[in-house]
């Protein structure tokens, strides 16, 4: 028996210190862009314990059911066997999810989830994202790695002995033994005998979020995810309906009033380009007048929506938020549900339908990438050109696939040859990790980028205003969504800040409109300068409007949102269900109205 027990005490002990060298390893990979202090890690490992003590029971519960059946037959073989398998399996996976949350935290700033699964659908366009030297030394540290554990797990099983020599009486005293264990280890499990049961939100300690993350344990994690993935559809459920509809009523409405006009037409050509990535932060929003002087100059020369912010953090929501005036959730992905997806409103459906527009959309990359393919020709766009349309050489030309200085140039033919009028929809590729861009303008890989993007953009526009069609075009140029960098993350308003310019010969005159704004009202704002109704986009509000009194600006992550408005910014976890971050005095009414507009989107997708 005393054995058996330490065996399982050694066991258990392992684990919690593998899941422990796991959270300094992560701190230390990502201290970069997060520098810790010896005390935050002290202090990181502190509070991540109890999900680690939690986890590792999970991973005992194996061995321990064996030690019971070991007590009758003896520790045989075929024990062995099936020990040693179970502790290959498990070196394996928690090296996987080690290296994965590591590896992925810099792109997408929150830990380890089974979001991540989603994006095996495609692996090519998944692996685009890194180099091959950056895969091939992530597989030698996950066969290394696995090995270690291993060998780890293996030297406690030597210590077993293979025979059982024990009598009756003493197996029946020492199986009573591990059968009162058993409601110890569930309330191990659980957390505890209280209502509330283990949660990632218990190990959050700090306003600083790395220091939170970093206490998550990411088995835990990624498991505990599946919860809020198992169905399609998430329900938000903070208040009253009859509540909430009066929130709502005041933040949207379908009406344009007497609205300023901004172009020469109401017919114009249009041009939605989506600028992969491409956050205030890396513009003169975020004092960069460097990186991207094309974009800042256009700005001032077109109409500039200076307090624009994004809806969301990834491609394809953000997709969904610009061309439907759909808000983003925080766990999931509009586009990748074609039976809801197929039922929003689309700026192409309805300029196709309402004045005969010839519809067009432009995508370097896999337009089947997260249902992208589905949600565009659903939503009207009657043509599209993507990776498969061009040679082999110019879908190598980059990572994610044609280079952006290549689809611009398709993009310019097809504004002079598309008949008139037309909307195309333009989405941009090469500002996205690995950054693998023709020029070398700066050391920074991502500044990089970005200053190449601005560039394709200067071009492009040097030469579209050349040719006839630029006297009645509209080109609206904006990010699909921002990104981390250094230390702007959710926690600053900059993150989300977005630049949105209208330019081109459609523009009547410069202007700043300087009220707070979504990329979702894009679509009400422009049918209302068409003079189109634009009643089918609840969530989208037309800024140059009368109507429009109540200016506020909403982000989602990962289990969280941001909200702003003239005076105030709040940062809201719902892990923790605590603020994060904030400015002004108005937290409570911030929060109940990214409350009200979660549960009204949610309420309303459900009904799609």
């Amino acid at each position: 028996m005393a054995k058996r027990v330490l065996f399982l005490l050694k066991t258990y002990l392992l684990t919690v210190v593998i899941f422990v060298a796991a959270k300094i390893v992560f701190m230390l990979c990502n201290g970069a862009d997060h520098p810790v202090t010896f005390s935050d890690m002290c202090e990181v490992i502190h509070h991540g314990l109890s999900l680690d003590l939690s986890t590792s029971l999970y991973i005992l519960s194996v061995p321990f059911l064996l030690m019971i059946v070991s007590v009758w037959t003896g520790f045989t073989r075929w024990l062995r066997i099936i020990l040693l398998s179970f502790f290959a399996i498990i070196s394996l996976a928690l090296t996987l999810a080690f290296v994965a949350d590591t590896s992925l935290y810099p792109f997408w700033g929150f830990k380890l989830d089974a979001s991540c699964l989603q994006y095996l659908e495609t692996p090519t366009e998944a692996m685009a994202s890194v180099t091959t030297a950056y895969l091939i030394w992530r597989v030698i540290v996950i066969i290394a790695v696995t090995l270690l554990f291993f060998f780890g797990y293996k030297y406690i099983v030597r210590t077993l002995r293979t025979k059982n020599t024990t009598g009756t009486i003493a197996k029946v005293r020492e199986t009573i033994f591990y059968l009162i264990c058993i409601p110890l280890i569930i309330i191990g499990i659980r957390g505890g005998l209280g209502e509330s049961t283990t949660n990632i939100g218990q190990v959050y300690y700090s306003q600083n979020q790395f220091l939170n993350h970093s206490a998550v344990n990411p088995v835990f994690s990624f498991f505990a995810s599946f919860e809020k993935t198992a169905t399609n559809n998430v329900s938000y459920h903070f208040m009253d309906d009859s509540e909430c509809v009066k929130i709502i009523s005041r933040l949207y409405n379908t009406d344009s009033t007497e609205n300023d006009t901004l172009l020469t037409t109401q017919a114009p050509n249009i041009v939605i380009i989506l600028l992969e990535s491409l956050g205030g932060t890396f513009t003169e929003i975020g004092g960069r007048d460097d990186v991207t002087p094309n974009l800042n100059r256009l700005a001032h020369e077109g109409i500039y929506f200076t307090n624009c912010y994004g809806n969301t953090w990834r491609t394809d929501r953000g997709t969904v938020c610009t061309w439907s005036g759909y808000p983003s959730f925080p766990t999931m992905s509009v586009m990748k549900i074609p039976s809801k997806s197929q039922s929003l409103p689309n700026i192409a459906r309805t300029l196709s339908n309402e004045r005969n527009y010839h519809t067009h959309y432009l995508y370097g990359g896999d337009i089947n990438f997260t249902n992208m393919r589905s949600y565009l020709v659903s939503g009207g766009f009657q043509q599209l050109t993507w990776s498969q349309d061009y040679s082999t050489d110019e879908q190598k030309s980059a990572r994610w696939g044609v280079r952006d200085d290549i689809t611009f140039g398709t993009l310019y033919d097809l504004c002079t040859t598309l008949p008139q009028p037309f909307l195309i929809g333009f989405s941009t590729l090469s500002s996205h990790a690995p950054w693998d861009v023709p020029i070398n303008k700066f050391e920074d890989e991502i500044l990089n980028a970005f200053y190449y993007l601005d560039q394709c953009v200067g071009n492009f526009i040097k030469k579209l205003r050349q040719s006839p069609v630029w006297n009645n075009t509209l080109i609206i140029m904006l990010p699909d969504h921002g990104i981390p960098y250094k230390n702007i993350d959710e926690t600053n308003p900059l993150k989300n800040h977005i630049p949105m310019i209208w330019t081109g010969g459609a523009v009547k005159a410069p202007q700043h409109i300087e009220q707070i704004c979504n990329q979702t009202d894009l679509p009400a704002t422009l049918l209302g300068q068409m003079g189109i109704s634009h009643k089918d986009f609840t969530f989208s509000r037309d800024v140059m409007s009368e109507s429009y009194t109540n200016p506020i600006a909403i982000n989602t992550y990962d289990d969280g949102f941001s909200i702003y408005d003239d005076s105030n910014f709040v940062n809201y976890d719902f892990i923790s269900n605590r603020v994060v971050a904030s400015q002004g005095k108005e937290q409570e009414r911030m929060i109940l109205q990214a409350k009200a507009i979660l549960q009204a989107a949610s309420k309303d997708l459900d009904q799609r």
